[in-house]
Protein backbone atom coordinates (compact mmCIF):
# COMPACT_ATOMS: atom_id res chain seq x y z
CA UNK A 1 0.00 0.00 0.00
CA UNK A 2 2.68 2.50 1.07
CA UNK A 3 4.28 1.72 -2.67
CA UNK A 4 1.31 2.59 -4.03
CA UNK A 5 1.07 5.41 -2.57
CA UNK A 6 4.48 6.72 -3.43
CA UNK A 7 3.73 6.25 -7.58
CA UNK A 8 0.53 9.07 -6.57
CA UNK A 9 0.76 12.13 -6.76
CA UNK A 10 -2.20 15.18 -5.89
CA UNK A 11 -3.54 18.51 -7.17
CA UNK A 12 -5.61 20.51 -5.73
CA UNK A 13 -7.62 22.77 -8.93
CA UNK A 14 -9.55 25.76 -8.72
CA UNK A 15 -12.92 25.44 -10.67
CA UNK A 16 -14.20 28.88 -10.23
CA UNK A 17 -17.45 29.94 -8.52
CA UNK A 18 -20.16 27.96 -8.86
CA UNK A 19 -23.06 29.26 -10.99
CA UNK A 20 -25.91 27.65 -9.86
CA UNK A 21 -27.32 25.10 -7.30
CA UNK A 22 -27.46 25.42 -3.47
CA UNK A 23 -23.98 26.38 -3.32
CA UNK A 24 -24.16 29.16 -6.37
CA UNK A 25 -21.42 32.15 -5.56
CA UNK A 26 -19.09 29.49 -3.51
CA UNK A 27 -15.43 29.15 -4.85
CA UNK A 28 -15.17 24.78 -5.92
CA UNK A 29 -12.16 23.06 -5.50
CA UNK A 30 -11.49 19.37 -7.10
CA UNK A 31 -8.66 17.28 -6.15
CA UNK A 32 -6.29 15.77 -9.14
CA UNK A 33 -5.34 12.31 -8.19
CA UNK A 34 -2.58 11.26 -10.55
CA UNK A 35 0.59 8.36 -11.42
CA UNK A 36 3.80 10.09 -11.02
CA UNK A 37 6.78 8.22 -12.89
CA UNK A 38 8.64 6.28 -11.08
CA UNK A 39 11.86 6.91 -9.58
CA UNK A 40 13.12 4.30 -11.49
CA UNK A 41 16.70 4.23 -10.36
CA UNK A 42 15.43 3.78 -6.95
CA UNK A 43 14.81 -0.35 -8.04
CA UNK A 44 16.99 -1.70 -10.49
CA UNK A 45 16.46 -4.92 -12.15
CA UNK A 46 19.79 -7.00 -12.02
CA UNK A 47 19.35 -8.60 -14.70
CA UNK A 48 19.79 -5.59 -17.28
CA UNK A 49 22.34 -4.50 -15.10
CA UNK A 50 23.99 -8.24 -16.63
CA UNK A 51 22.83 -7.50 -19.85
CA UNK A 52 24.71 -4.49 -20.26
CA UNK A 53 27.63 -5.96 -19.08
CA UNK A 54 27.44 -8.80 -21.25
CA UNK A 55 27.10 -6.57 -24.59
CA UNK A 56 30.34 -4.80 -22.77
CA UNK A 57 32.60 -8.05 -22.20
CA UNK A 58 31.51 -9.79 -25.23
CA UNK A 59 33.18 -6.55 -26.89
CA UNK A 60 35.88 -6.15 -25.11
CA UNK A 61 37.39 -8.99 -24.51
CA UNK A 62 39.77 -8.32 -27.89
CA UNK A 63 41.00 -5.30 -26.16
CA UNK A 64 41.59 -7.63 -23.13
CA UNK A 65 43.39 -10.11 -24.46
CA UNK A 66 45.93 -7.90 -27.26
CA UNK A 67 47.56 -6.56 -24.48
CA UNK A 68 48.68 -9.13 -22.04
CA UNK A 69 49.97 -11.11 -25.35
CA UNK A 70 51.88 -7.65 -25.92
CA UNK A 71 52.99 -7.18 -22.54
CA UNK A 72 54.24 -11.06 -22.49
CA UNK A 73 56.22 -10.64 -25.98
CA UNK A 74 57.28 -7.35 -24.94
CA UNK A 75 58.90 -8.69 -21.88
CA UNK A 76 60.64 -11.85 -23.94
CA UNK A 77 62.09 -9.43 -25.88
CA UNK A 78 62.88 -6.72 -23.78
CA UNK A 79 65.22 -9.74 -21.67
CA UNK A 80 67.69 -9.49 -24.83
CA UNK A 81 70.40 -7.24 -25.41
CA UNK A 82 70.57 -6.07 -29.35
CA UNK A 83 73.02 -8.57 -29.82
CA UNK A 84 71.26 -11.61 -28.71
CA UNK A 85 68.28 -10.52 -30.23
CA UNK A 86 70.06 -10.38 -33.52
CA UNK A 87 71.57 -13.80 -33.10
CA UNK A 88 68.86 -15.57 -32.24
CA UNK A 89 66.88 -13.58 -35.78
CA UNK A 90 69.43 -13.82 -38.16
CA UNK A 91 72.32 -16.09 -36.82
CA UNK A 92 70.36 -18.98 -35.43
CA UNK A 93 67.49 -19.54 -37.32
CA UNK A 94 67.51 -20.78 -40.82
CA UNK A 95 64.75 -19.24 -43.06
CA UNK A 96 64.08 -20.23 -46.85
CA UNK A 97 61.86 -18.51 -49.59
CA UNK A 98 58.95 -20.91 -48.78
CA UNK A 99 59.01 -20.57 -45.32
CA UNK A 100 59.08 -16.42 -45.50
CA UNK A 101 56.35 -16.21 -48.37
CA UNK A 102 54.24 -19.17 -46.47
CA UNK A 103 54.31 -16.62 -43.29
CA UNK A 104 53.48 -13.39 -44.97
CA UNK A 105 49.96 -15.64 -46.95
CA UNK A 106 49.29 -16.33 -43.18
CA UNK A 107 49.79 -12.98 -42.04
CA UNK A 108 48.04 -11.66 -44.89
CA UNK A 109 45.14 -13.76 -44.90
CA UNK A 110 44.62 -12.83 -41.43
CA UNK A 111 45.13 -9.46 -41.74
CA UNK A 112 41.87 -9.68 -44.48
CA UNK A 113 39.89 -11.53 -42.98
CA UNK A 114 39.90 -9.78 -39.62
CA UNK A 115 39.26 -6.19 -41.42
CA UNK A 116 36.73 -8.41 -43.66
CA UNK A 117 34.67 -9.40 -40.76
CA UNK A 118 34.39 -6.22 -38.82
CA UNK A 119 31.56 -4.64 -38.73
CA UNK A 120 32.07 -1.46 -40.94
CA UNK A 121 31.21 2.24 -38.99
CA UNK A 122 27.96 3.71 -39.65
CA UNK A 123 27.76 7.44 -40.65
CA UNK A 124 25.47 9.85 -39.70
CA UNK A 125 26.31 12.16 -43.02
CA UNK A 126 23.29 14.82 -42.47
CA UNK A 127 19.68 14.62 -41.95
CA UNK A 128 16.76 17.56 -42.73
CA UNK A 129 13.63 18.47 -40.68
CA UNK A 130 10.68 19.80 -42.57
CA UNK A 131 9.50 23.03 -41.73
CA UNK A 132 5.79 23.38 -42.41
CA UNK A 133 4.51 26.66 -44.68
CA UNK A 134 3.55 28.95 -42.36
CA UNK A 135 -0.17 29.25 -43.40
CA UNK A 136 -0.52 25.80 -40.86
CA UNK A 137 1.42 27.64 -37.85
CA UNK A 138 -1.67 27.75 -35.12
CA UNK A 139 -1.54 29.13 -31.25
CA UNK A 140 -2.98 27.87 -28.61
CA UNK A 141 -5.85 30.31 -28.77
CA UNK A 142 -7.02 29.83 -32.44
CA UNK A 143 -6.69 26.27 -31.78
CA UNK A 144 -9.72 25.99 -29.29
CA UNK A 145 -11.40 28.24 -31.75
CA UNK A 146 -11.25 26.40 -34.76
CA UNK A 147 -12.03 23.25 -33.00
CA UNK A 148 -15.12 25.00 -31.47
CA UNK A 149 -15.73 26.14 -35.51
CA UNK A 150 -15.75 22.57 -36.97
CA UNK A 151 -18.50 21.64 -34.42
CA UNK A 152 -17.23 18.63 -33.86
CA UNK A 153 -16.81 18.91 -29.76
CA UNK A 154 -18.93 19.95 -27.54
CA UNK A 155 -17.92 22.77 -24.19
CA UNK A 156 -16.40 20.18 -22.04
CA UNK A 157 -14.38 18.39 -24.49
CA UNK A 158 -13.08 21.76 -26.08
CA UNK A 159 -12.43 22.86 -22.32
CA UNK A 160 -10.36 19.75 -21.65
CA UNK A 161 -8.19 20.41 -24.61
CA UNK A 162 -7.70 23.91 -23.15
CA UNK A 163 -6.36 22.97 -20.27
CA UNK A 164 -4.35 20.41 -21.44
CA UNK A 165 -2.86 22.89 -23.99
CA UNK A 166 -2.10 25.51 -21.05
CA UNK A 167 -0.07 23.08 -19.68
CA UNK A 168 1.28 21.25 -22.04
CA UNK A 169 4.60 23.12 -22.94
CA UNK A 170 3.91 23.61 -26.49
CA UNK A 171 3.78 27.61 -28.29
CA UNK A 172 1.87 29.37 -30.36
CA UNK A 173 3.66 28.46 -33.64
CA UNK A 174 3.40 24.58 -33.97
CA UNK A 175 2.13 23.90 -37.44
CA UNK A 176 -0.98 21.61 -38.06
CA UNK A 177 -3.32 20.47 -41.47
CA UNK A 178 -6.32 22.79 -41.96
CA UNK A 179 -8.08 19.60 -42.56
CA UNK A 180 -8.53 18.59 -39.06
CA UNK A 181 -10.60 21.94 -38.25
CA UNK A 182 -13.10 21.42 -41.42
CA UNK A 183 -16.46 21.45 -40.13
CA UNK A 184 -18.73 18.01 -40.99
CA UNK A 185 -16.03 16.02 -42.96
CA UNK A 186 -14.12 12.97 -41.84
CA UNK A 187 -10.12 14.37 -42.32
CA UNK A 188 -8.69 10.68 -41.99
CA UNK A 189 -9.16 9.91 -45.69
CA UNK A 190 -6.26 8.15 -47.95
CA UNK A 191 -6.33 11.43 -50.08
CA UNK A 192 -5.49 13.99 -47.16
CA UNK A 193 -3.04 11.24 -45.19
CA UNK A 194 -1.22 10.77 -48.79
CA UNK A 195 -1.23 15.23 -48.70
CA UNK A 196 -0.40 15.54 -45.64
CA UNK A 197 2.62 12.27 -46.16
CA UNK A 198 4.36 13.33 -49.34
CA UNK A 199 4.60 17.04 -48.43
CA UNK A 200 6.20 16.14 -45.21
CA UNK A 201 8.37 13.37 -46.66
CA UNK A 202 9.26 15.36 -49.91
CA UNK A 203 10.03 17.81 -48.56
CA UNK A 204 12.50 17.11 -46.33
CA UNK A 205 14.20 15.01 -48.74
CA UNK A 206 14.86 17.35 -51.44
CA UNK A 207 16.60 19.14 -49.03
CA UNK A 208 18.58 16.18 -47.68
CA UNK A 209 19.48 15.21 -51.44
CA UNK A 210 20.42 18.58 -51.69
CA UNK A 211 22.86 19.32 -48.84
CA UNK A 212 24.52 15.97 -49.08
CA UNK A 213 25.16 16.16 -53.02
CA UNK A 214 23.65 12.57 -53.49
CA UNK A 215 21.59 11.23 -56.10
CA UNK A 216 18.35 9.16 -55.07
CA UNK A 217 19.19 6.28 -57.61
CA UNK A 218 22.92 5.96 -55.23
CA UNK A 219 20.25 5.20 -51.79
CA UNK A 220 20.76 1.16 -51.52
CA UNK A 221 18.20 1.21 -48.51
CA UNK A 222 15.23 2.88 -47.34
CA UNK A 223 13.17 2.77 -43.99
CA UNK A 224 10.26 4.68 -43.47
CA UNK A 225 8.49 4.66 -40.34
CA UNK A 226 4.78 6.51 -39.63
CA UNK A 227 2.61 4.91 -37.00
CA UNK A 228 -0.75 5.20 -37.67
CA UNK A 229 -1.13 5.84 -41.81
CA UNK A 230 0.11 2.94 -43.53
CA UNK A 231 -1.70 3.01 -47.06
CA UNK A 232 -0.99 0.83 -49.98
CA UNK A 233 1.17 1.05 -51.79
CA UNK A 234 3.22 1.94 -49.00
CA UNK A 235 4.52 5.29 -48.01
CA UNK A 236 8.12 3.84 -48.91
CA UNK A 237 7.31 3.00 -52.30
CA UNK A 238 5.42 6.43 -52.58
CA UNK A 239 8.81 8.07 -52.14
CA UNK A 240 10.68 5.22 -54.43
CA UNK A 241 7.82 5.99 -57.39
CA UNK A 242 8.62 9.95 -56.66
CA UNK A 243 12.26 9.79 -56.60
CA UNK A 244 12.86 7.13 -59.31
CA UNK A 245 15.00 5.17 -57.34
CA UNK A 246 16.57 1.88 -58.25
CA UNK A 247 15.20 -1.41 -59.31
CA UNK A 248 17.14 -3.42 -56.62
CA UNK A 249 16.90 -1.17 -53.25
CA UNK A 250 15.62 -2.53 -50.13
CA UNK A 251 13.23 -0.67 -49.20
CA UNK A 252 10.65 -1.20 -45.92
CA UNK A 253 7.81 0.41 -44.11
CA UNK A 254 7.44 0.39 -40.10
CA UNK A 255 3.83 1.38 -38.99
CA UNK A 256 2.10 1.37 -35.88
CA UNK A 257 5.57 1.27 -33.63
CA UNK A 258 4.98 4.98 -32.04
CA UNK A 259 7.49 7.66 -31.42
CA UNK A 260 10.08 5.73 -30.64
CA UNK A 261 9.99 4.28 -34.25
CA UNK A 262 12.49 6.71 -35.24
CA UNK A 263 15.67 4.50 -33.38
CA UNK A 264 14.24 1.15 -34.64
CA UNK A 265 14.19 2.60 -37.89
CA UNK A 266 18.12 3.63 -38.11
CA UNK A 267 18.71 0.11 -36.16
CA UNK A 268 17.20 -1.79 -39.27
CA UNK A 269 19.14 0.87 -41.59
CA UNK A 270 22.33 0.13 -39.90
CA UNK A 271 21.93 -4.39 -40.02
CA UNK A 272 20.94 -4.08 -43.87
CA UNK A 273 24.17 -1.92 -44.22
CA UNK A 274 26.06 -4.37 -42.45
CA UNK A 275 24.45 -7.14 -43.90
CA UNK A 276 24.13 -6.17 -47.74
CA UNK A 277 27.00 -3.26 -48.36
CA UNK A 278 24.59 -1.18 -49.79
CA UNK A 279 26.48 2.06 -48.83
CA UNK A 280 23.50 4.66 -48.64
CA UNK A 281 20.43 4.47 -46.30
CA UNK A 282 17.57 6.88 -45.78
CA UNK A 283 15.55 6.81 -42.98
CA UNK A 284 12.45 8.45 -42.98
CA UNK A 285 10.35 9.43 -39.68
CA UNK A 286 7.32 11.26 -39.54
CA UNK A 287 3.38 10.78 -38.68
CA UNK A 288 -0.07 12.18 -39.95
CA UNK A 289 -1.37 14.31 -37.99
CA UNK A 290 -5.01 13.96 -39.54
CA UNK A 291 -4.89 10.03 -38.31
CA UNK A 292 -4.49 11.03 -34.97
CA UNK A 293 -7.15 13.43 -34.72
CA UNK A 294 -9.96 12.51 -32.49
CA UNK A 295 -13.40 13.87 -32.55
CA UNK A 296 -15.23 12.45 -30.44
CA UNK A 297 -15.84 12.73 -26.46
CA UNK A 298 -13.83 10.21 -24.75
CA UNK A 299 -10.83 12.08 -23.06
CA UNK A 300 -8.72 9.75 -23.26
CA UNK A 301 -8.62 9.58 -27.24
CA UNK A 302 -8.46 13.57 -26.96
CA UNK A 303 -5.17 13.66 -25.69
CA UNK A 304 -3.30 13.24 -28.83
CA UNK A 305 -5.24 16.13 -30.54
CA UNK A 306 -3.61 18.86 -28.16
CA UNK A 307 -0.20 17.65 -28.35
CA UNK A 308 0.94 15.98 -32.00
CA UNK A 309 1.90 18.65 -34.81
CA UNK A 310 3.29 17.92 -38.19
CA UNK A 311 6.91 16.76 -38.16
CA UNK A 312 9.11 14.96 -40.48
CA UNK A 313 12.72 14.48 -40.49
CA UNK A 314 15.32 12.58 -42.98
CA UNK A 315 18.41 11.11 -42.53
CA UNK A 316 21.44 10.00 -44.67
CA UNK A 317 23.43 7.16 -43.40
CA UNK A 318 26.16 5.50 -44.77
CA UNK A 319 28.99 2.99 -43.58
CA UNK A 320 31.23 3.59 -46.10
CA UNK A 321 34.97 5.09 -44.92
CA UNK A 322 35.59 6.91 -47.56
CA UNK A 323 32.48 8.71 -46.16
CA UNK A 324 34.19 9.73 -42.68
CA UNK A 325 35.64 13.07 -43.67
CA UNK A 326 32.41 14.52 -44.91
CA UNK A 327 30.50 12.45 -41.90
CA UNK A 328 28.85 14.25 -38.89
CA UNK A 329 28.41 11.34 -36.21
CA UNK A 330 29.23 7.74 -35.97
CA UNK A 331 26.62 5.63 -34.63
CA UNK A 332 28.27 3.95 -30.89
CA UNK A 333 25.08 2.22 -29.66
CA UNK A 334 21.26 1.62 -29.98
CA UNK A 335 19.68 -0.18 -27.16
CA UNK A 336 16.09 -1.18 -27.66
CA UNK A 337 13.40 -2.65 -24.92
CA UNK A 338 10.05 -3.66 -25.31
CA UNK A 339 7.67 -4.04 -22.66
CA UNK A 340 4.79 -5.95 -24.98
CA UNK A 341 4.72 -9.08 -23.09
CA UNK A 342 2.69 -6.68 -19.91
CA UNK A 343 -0.43 -6.25 -20.75
CA UNK A 344 -0.94 -2.76 -18.88
CA UNK A 345 1.84 -1.68 -20.99
CA UNK A 346 0.70 -2.89 -24.19
CA UNK A 347 -2.71 -1.28 -23.62
CA UNK A 348 -0.80 2.42 -22.33
CA UNK A 349 -1.37 3.68 -26.05
CA UNK A 350 -3.96 2.05 -28.17
CA UNK A 351 -5.95 2.90 -31.23
CA UNK A 352 -10.02 1.85 -30.83
CA UNK A 353 -13.52 2.90 -31.14
CA UNK A 354 -15.25 5.02 -28.62
CA UNK A 355 -18.37 4.19 -28.24
CA UNK A 356 -20.03 6.12 -31.09
CA UNK A 357 -17.74 4.12 -33.11
CA UNK A 358 -15.31 7.39 -33.88
CA UNK A 359 -11.90 5.64 -34.17
CA UNK A 360 -8.75 7.58 -32.26
CA UNK A 361 -5.58 6.93 -30.21
CA UNK A 362 -6.49 6.17 -26.22
CA UNK A 363 -3.54 7.71 -23.85
CA UNK A 364 -4.21 5.15 -20.47
CA UNK A 365 -3.82 6.50 -17.51
CA UNK A 366 -0.94 3.99 -16.53
CA UNK A 367 1.27 5.32 -19.38
CA UNK A 368 3.60 7.25 -17.32
CA UNK A 369 3.68 4.00 -14.66
CA UNK A 370 4.65 2.31 -18.15
CA UNK A 371 7.18 4.47 -19.75
CA UNK A 372 8.92 4.44 -16.17
CA UNK A 373 9.48 1.09 -15.92
CA UNK A 374 10.59 0.96 -19.94
CA UNK A 375 13.22 3.44 -19.19
CA UNK A 376 14.59 1.67 -16.00
CA UNK A 377 15.15 -1.18 -17.71
CA UNK A 378 16.56 0.99 -20.68
CA UNK A 379 19.04 2.98 -19.00
CA UNK A 380 20.21 0.12 -16.99
CA UNK A 381 21.56 -2.08 -20.02
CA UNK A 382 22.86 1.03 -21.98
CA UNK A 383 24.71 2.28 -18.40
CA UNK A 384 27.62 -0.54 -18.87
CA UNK A 385 28.19 0.64 -22.23
CA UNK A 386 28.74 4.44 -21.64
CA UNK A 387 29.43 4.90 -18.20
CA UNK A 388 32.97 6.11 -16.96
CA UNK A 389 34.41 3.36 -15.40
CA UNK A 390 34.06 5.21 -11.69
CA UNK A 391 30.54 5.76 -11.98
CA UNK A 392 30.38 1.77 -13.39
CA UNK A 393 31.65 1.10 -9.83
CA UNK A 394 29.51 2.83 -7.99
CA UNK A 395 26.22 2.28 -9.61
CA UNK A 396 27.08 -1.49 -9.76
CA UNK A 397 28.24 -1.76 -6.03
CA UNK A 398 24.74 -0.25 -5.07
CA UNK A 399 22.64 -2.37 -7.03
CA UNK A 400 24.47 -5.57 -6.08
CA UNK A 401 24.09 -4.28 -1.91
CA UNK A 402 20.23 -3.67 -2.64
CA UNK A 403 20.41 -7.32 -4.44
CA UNK A 404 22.44 -8.95 -1.80
CA UNK A 405 20.52 -7.31 1.55
CA UNK A 406 17.29 -6.58 0.16
CA UNK A 407 15.82 -6.22 4.00
CA UNK A 408 18.31 -3.38 4.61
CA UNK A 409 17.01 -1.40 1.06
CA UNK A 410 13.44 -1.74 1.35
CA UNK A 411 12.72 0.23 4.09
CA UNK A 412 12.77 4.21 3.55
CA UNK A 413 16.01 5.53 4.41
CA UNK A 414 16.79 7.07 8.27
CA UNK A 415 17.70 10.62 8.33
CA UNK A 416 21.45 10.92 8.92
CA UNK A 417 23.25 12.65 12.07
CA UNK A 418 22.42 15.94 10.43
CA UNK A 419 19.32 15.29 9.60
CA UNK A 420 19.50 14.41 5.28
CA UNK A 421 17.14 11.18 4.58
CA UNK A 422 19.14 11.62 1.38
CA UNK A 423 22.31 9.98 3.05
CA UNK A 424 21.50 6.61 2.45
CA UNK A 425 19.75 6.67 -0.95
CA UNK A 426 21.42 4.18 -3.57
CA UNK A 427 23.69 6.01 -5.89
CA UNK A 428 22.16 7.69 -8.46
CA UNK A 429 24.78 7.68 -11.93
CA UNK A 430 25.54 11.19 -13.54
CA UNK A 431 24.96 10.65 -16.87
CA UNK A 432 26.27 13.97 -17.41
CA UNK A 433 29.65 12.74 -17.43
CA UNK A 434 28.42 9.82 -20.39
CA UNK A 435 26.93 12.44 -22.70
CA UNK A 436 27.27 16.01 -23.69
CA UNK A 437 24.11 16.33 -25.40
CA UNK A 438 20.33 14.82 -24.37
CA UNK A 439 18.11 14.75 -26.72
CA UNK A 440 15.18 13.08 -25.06
CA UNK A 441 11.60 12.59 -26.85
CA UNK A 442 9.68 15.38 -26.64
CA UNK A 443 6.09 14.31 -25.22
CA UNK A 444 5.04 16.44 -22.56
CA UNK A 445 6.58 19.15 -20.71
CA UNK A 446 5.42 17.37 -17.66
CA UNK A 447 7.26 13.97 -18.70
CA UNK A 448 10.41 16.49 -19.24
CA UNK A 449 10.43 17.57 -15.74
CA UNK A 450 10.24 14.25 -14.23
CA UNK A 451 12.92 12.73 -16.68
CA UNK A 452 15.13 15.60 -15.58
CA UNK A 453 14.50 14.73 -11.78
CA UNK A 454 15.07 11.15 -12.16
CA UNK A 455 18.11 11.16 -14.27
CA UNK A 456 19.60 14.17 -12.11
CA UNK A 457 19.87 16.30 -15.15
CA UNK A 458 20.37 20.38 -15.15
CA UNK A 459 17.74 22.75 -16.71
CA UNK A 460 20.65 23.50 -19.90
CA UNK A 461 20.61 19.86 -20.50
CA UNK A 462 16.96 19.41 -21.51
CA UNK A 463 17.11 22.52 -22.86
CA UNK A 464 16.70 21.16 -26.88
CA UNK A 465 13.79 19.44 -25.71
CA UNK A 466 12.06 21.86 -24.25
CA UNK A 467 12.74 24.26 -26.92
CA UNK A 468 11.40 21.43 -29.49
CA UNK A 469 8.36 20.71 -27.77
CA UNK A 470 7.45 24.63 -27.56
CA UNK A 471 8.24 25.57 -31.34
CA UNK A 472 6.74 22.19 -33.19
CA UNK A 473 5.05 20.57 -30.54
CA UNK A 474 5.38 16.54 -30.19
CA UNK A 475 6.00 15.83 -33.80
CA UNK A 476 6.48 12.15 -32.76
CA UNK A 477 9.37 9.67 -33.85
CA UNK A 478 11.03 13.07 -35.43
CA UNK A 479 11.13 14.85 -32.46
CA UNK A 480 15.07 13.82 -31.60
CA UNK A 481 15.86 14.96 -34.96
CA UNK A 482 14.16 18.47 -34.09
CA UNK A 483 15.93 18.87 -30.98
CA UNK A 484 19.59 17.95 -32.60
CA UNK A 485 18.97 20.61 -35.46
CA UNK A 486 18.53 22.96 -32.35
CA UNK A 487 21.90 22.24 -30.67
CA UNK A 488 23.68 22.43 -34.38
CA UNK A 489 22.17 25.94 -34.89
CA UNK A 490 22.92 26.73 -31.17
CA UNK A 491 26.84 25.71 -32.44
CA UNK A 492 27.36 23.06 -29.68
CA UNK A 493 28.42 20.17 -30.99
CA UNK A 494 32.26 19.86 -30.49
CA UNK A 495 34.48 16.92 -31.90
CA UNK A 496 34.15 13.84 -29.62
CA UNK A 497 30.61 14.88 -27.87
CA UNK A 498 28.23 12.06 -27.47
CA UNK A 499 24.59 13.14 -28.18
CA UNK A 500 22.11 10.28 -26.29
CA UNK A 501 18.82 10.47 -28.15
CA UNK A 502 15.92 8.26 -26.10
CA UNK A 503 12.57 7.82 -27.41
CA UNK A 504 9.67 5.76 -26.43
CA UNK A 505 5.85 4.91 -27.75
CA UNK A 506 3.42 2.68 -27.63
CA UNK A 507 4.11 -1.18 -27.25
CA UNK A 508 5.29 0.03 -24.68
CA UNK A 509 8.96 0.32 -25.66
CA UNK A 510 12.14 2.76 -25.41
CA UNK A 511 14.71 2.74 -27.60
CA UNK A 512 18.65 4.65 -26.98
CA UNK A 513 21.04 5.72 -29.76
CA UNK A 514 24.37 7.59 -29.41
CA UNK A 515 25.80 9.32 -31.24
CA UNK A 516 29.76 10.33 -31.78
CA UNK A 517 30.34 13.66 -33.14
CA UNK A 518 33.31 12.93 -35.67
CA UNK A 519 33.90 16.55 -36.19
CA UNK A 520 33.22 20.31 -35.27
CA UNK A 521 29.74 20.80 -37.14
CA UNK A 522 29.39 24.27 -37.68
CA UNK A 523 26.09 26.02 -38.15
CA UNK A 524 23.62 24.75 -40.68
CA UNK A 525 22.86 26.84 -43.61
CA UNK A 526 19.41 25.38 -43.55
CA UNK A 527 17.38 24.67 -40.85
CA UNK A 528 13.76 24.59 -39.44
CA UNK A 529 15.82 26.44 -36.31
CA UNK A 530 17.25 29.37 -38.30
CA UNK A 531 14.78 32.50 -37.74
CA UNK A 532 13.83 31.95 -33.92
CA UNK A 533 16.88 29.69 -32.62
CA UNK A 534 18.57 33.08 -30.88
CA UNK A 535 15.45 33.57 -29.43
CA UNK A 536 15.69 30.10 -27.06
CA UNK A 537 15.85 29.33 -24.48
CA UNK A 538 14.16 32.76 -23.26
CA UNK A 539 11.09 32.63 -25.09
CA UNK A 540 10.16 30.03 -23.30
CA UNK A 541 10.13 31.69 -20.39
CA UNK A 542 8.17 34.54 -21.64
Amino acid sequence: MAREQALLSTEIVNRGVEPSGPDAGSPTFSVRVRRRLPDFLQSVNLKYVRLGYHYLISHGVYLATIPVIVLVCGAEVGSLSRDELWRKVWGEATYDLATVLAFLAVLAFTISVYIMSRPRPVYLIDFACYKPADELKVSKAEFIDLARKSGKFDEDSLAFQSRLLAKSGIGDESYMPRCVFEPGTNCATMKEGRAEASAAMFAALDELFDKCRVRPKDVGVLVVNCSLFNPTPSLSAMIVNHYKMRGNILSYNLGGMGCSAGVIAVDLARDMLQASGAGLAVVVSTEAVSFTWYAGKRRSMLIPNAFFRAGCAAVLLSNRRRDFHRAKYQLEHIVRTHKGADDRSFRSVYQEEDEQRIKGLSISRDLVEVGGHALKTNITTLGPLVLPFSEQILFFAGVLFRHLFPSKTSAPPPPSADGDASAAAPYIPDFKRAFEHFCMHAASRDVLEHLQGNLGLRDGDLEASRAALHRFGNTSSSSIWYELAYLEAKGRVRRGDRVWQLAFGSGFKCNSAVWRAVRRVRRPARSPWLDCVEQYPARMNA
